[in-house]
């Protein structure tokens, strides 16, 4: 049995935050309390090739389709979950139904001369809102997928002042 020590990372160090202002005046609010599932499905897309010289068929990743399955309770109180029931409930479309949303790695400190004590690594993502069910029979809850549209930016998020910052090309 080896040594090494392994650092498995818990769910409760991946912070999910939803922009429920605008671009141009960001209000950034924590998709914790009444989420009972949010996760990350990469969505690798492949492709495959067999050569007529080999007997078996190689794959590359070409693409990713992103989406971030959720469930929640539906307390009013939480603006993100609320902002998403708006979406389901107005049946918003297109630009309407879309947020900014970041994956904010807690285990992750950023690193750099300018980086908070309160920064970390994160990804933003541009996510299209799909409310898929709306149903209970004391508690409602609030089902459905973030899907990413485009790809990630990566960067650092500040829990404390709530600012994503864009990474350094």
């Amino acid at each position: 049995m080896s040594g090494t020590k392994k650092t498995i990372v818990q769910r409760h160090k991946i912070a999910d935050y939803l922009n429920v202002g605008t671009e141009e005046a960001p209000e950034w609010v924590l998709m914790g309390t009444g989420f009972t599932t949010l996760d990350e499905s990469p969505g690798a897309q492949t492709e495959s090739v067999k050569y007529v010289n080999e007997a078996s068929s190689s794959s590359c990743v070409t693409g990713y389709e992103t989406s971030f399955p959720f469930e929640a309770e539906h307390i009013v109180e939480e603006e993100a979950v609320d902002a998403i029931y708006m979406v389901g409930r107005n049946h918003y479309t297109g630009s309407d139904a879309e947020f900014e949303y970041c994956r904010v790695e807690l285990w992750n400190k950023a690193s750099g001369g300018s980086a908070s004590a309160t920064a970390y690594e994160a990804r933003k993502f541009r996510v299209s809102c799909e409310v898929s069910d709306y149903s209970g029979e004391n508690k409602q809850t609030i089902s459905g997928n973030l899907n990413a549209v485009g790809d990630p930016v990566l960067g650092t998020f500040d829990i404390k002042s709530k600012k994503f910052t864009e990474a350094a090309a």
